[in-house]
C-alpha cells in the first residue's frame, strides 16, 4: 500500500513538473517570434554578421521566406531605407548560399497590396485596432507638419500593415525590438510596448526581447530598455546595482569605491588615479556624486583644481554665489578657501579633483545644509 502511494506521489510530481515546464515554455516567444526579434535587432543595428546568423536560424526554425522579406519591408518604416536595403542584400546572399547547399525553404504566404479604398481611413482603422483608441487627438508632430500624419496613416498603417503575411503581433515584436535597439526613442518605445502587450505579447516575452538585445547588441542598450519597460509595468525588473554597473561601461574611468568618509552628504564614489608620494606631491582622483550628494565645507592648504567630466554639479566658495558646473568646466580653488562641491538634484556628477599635498591634508568643517544646498 505504501509503495503504491509513493508511486502515485512520484507520478503526480512528474506531471506537475511537466505542466510547469509547459507553462514556462508557453510564456516565451515562439521559435518564429524569437527569430523575428533577432532579425529586427540586427537590422536596426546594421550588424550584418549577426543578421546572417539570425536569418539562417529563423529559416531553420520554420520562418518562411516571405515572412522574412515582409519583416525587412516593414522595418524600412522604422529603421530607414539604408538599413532595410542592406538587410535585404544580406538575405539575398543567405538564400543563395542555402540553395547551393540544397536547402529548400518554404515560400509562404504572398503579400497583398491595397488597390481600392480610402487609404487614410483604412490606416486610421488599423491604428485604432492596434491601440484600442478611436479618434485619437492629433499629436504634436501632426500639428507642426500635417503631411507626416497623412504619410503615417496612408503608407505605414495602410500600405504596410495591411499587406498581411505578418500578424499585427509579429509586426509589433519587430517594431519594439528595432526601436529599443536604435535607442533614445523613449516615447515611441513605451507606446509600442503597450501596443504589443495589447496584442498579446506578454511581459516575459518583452524581457526575452531585451535579453536578445543584451546578447546580440550590448548590455547598456538592454538596460535602458529594461528601465523603460519598468516605467510601464508595476514590477521593476532592474537590479539597481546591475544598472549602475552597466551605466559605467562607457565612462572613461570606473566608478571606484564607495566613499565611507563621514564628511560627505549622500553617496559618492572615488577612483584614485594618482596617489601623492615623495616624487609627485599631487593626488588625482575621480569622484562620482549621486544626485544631491556633496562634500562638507572644507579647504586645501595649496588649493585644488576641479575638472567636470559629466552631469551637472555645484561649486561654492564661502561668501560667493553657487556655480553650476557642466561637462568641460574647470574650477581653480584658491588655497585656504572654504568651499564645497557636489552633484545637482537631478543627475549624478563626475569630476576629477587635483589636489596638492605639499603643505598638509585637507581641513574639514561643517556640513552643507539642505537650505544652503538649494540656495
Amino acid at each position: 500500500m505504501k509503495l503504491r502511494n509513493i508511486g502515485l506521489i512520484i507520478t503526480l510530481l512528474i506531471m506537475a513538473n511537466l505542466y510547469v515546464s509547459a507553462q514556462t515554455a508557453s510564456q516565451g516567444l515562439s521559435a518564429e517570434e524569437y527569430s523575428i526579434a533577432r532579425i529586427s535587432a540586427a537590422t536596426a543595428k546594421g550588424d550584418l554578421k549577426t543578421l546572417q546568423e539570425a536569418l539562417n536560424e529563423g529559416l531553420d526554425s520554420g520562418l518562411s521566406v516571405n515572412k522574412v522579406k515582409e519583416e525587412l519591408v516593414h522595418l524600412y518604416a522604422y529603421c530607414g531605407f539604408p538599413r532595410s536595403l542592406m538587410a535585404i542584400n544580406t538575405l539575398t546572399e543567405v538564400l543563395e548560399n542555402r540553395e547551393e547547399r540544397g536547402i529548400e525553404d518554404k515560400t509562404g504566404e504572398e503579400p497583398t497590396d491595397l488597390k481600392d479604398g480610402d487609404k487614410y481611413k483604412i490606416g486610421k482603422e488599423v491604428l485604432a485596432d492596434l491601440t484600442g483608441v478611436e479618434d485619437r487627438p492629433k499629436a504634436g508632430y501632426a500639428k507642426t507638419v500635417p503631411i507626416i500624419e497623412v504619410f503615417l496613416k496612408e503608407h505605414l498603417f495602410a500600405d504596410i500593415f495591411k499587406r498581411g503575411v505578418l500578424s499585427f503581433k509579429e509586426r509589433e515584436i519587430a517594431t519594439v525590438t528595432a526601436l529599443l535597439t536604435m535607442g533614445d526613442l523613449a516615447p515611441m518605445v513605451k507606446g509600442h510596448m503597450k501596443i504589443s502587450m495589447r496584442l498579446g505579447v506578454t511581459e516575459p516575452q518583452i524581457l526575452q526581447i531585451l535579453k536578445i538585445i543584451e546578447t546580440d547588441i550590448d548590455k547598456r542598450t538592454a538596460l535602458k530598455g529594461r528601465k523603460l519597460f519598468a516605467e510601464i509595468t508595476s514590477d521593476d525588473p532592474i537590479d539597481p546595482d546591475q544598472y549602475s554597473e552597466y551605466m559605467d561601461i562607457e565612462k572613461i574611468y570606473p566608478r571606484g569605491e564607495k566613499i565611507i568618509n563621514p564628511v560627505f552628504t549622500g553617496t559618492a564614489w572615488l577612483e584614485m588615479l594618482v596617489t601623492a608620494d615623495e616624487v609627485n606631491r599631487n593626488s588625482v582622483g575621480v569622484v562620482t556624486f549621486e544626485p544631491k550628494a556633496r562634500t562638507y565645507w572644507h579647504q586645501h592648504p595649496n588649493g585644488q583644481i576641479i575638472l567636470a567630466l559629466s552631469g551637472e554639479g555645484y561649486y561654492q566658495e564661502k561668501g560667493s554665489p553657487k556655480k553650476i558646473l557642466k561637462k568641460g568646466d574647470i574650477i581653480k580653488c584658491p588655497a585656504n578657501t572654504p568651499h564645497w562641491h557636489g552633484a545637482g538634484p537631478e543627475e549624478e556628477f563626475v569630476q576629477i579633483a587635483i589636489t596638492s599635498r605639499i603643505n598638509g591634508p585637507t581641513e574639514w568643517f561643517e556640513t552643507v545644509s539642505d537650505k544652503k544646498y538649494r540656495n
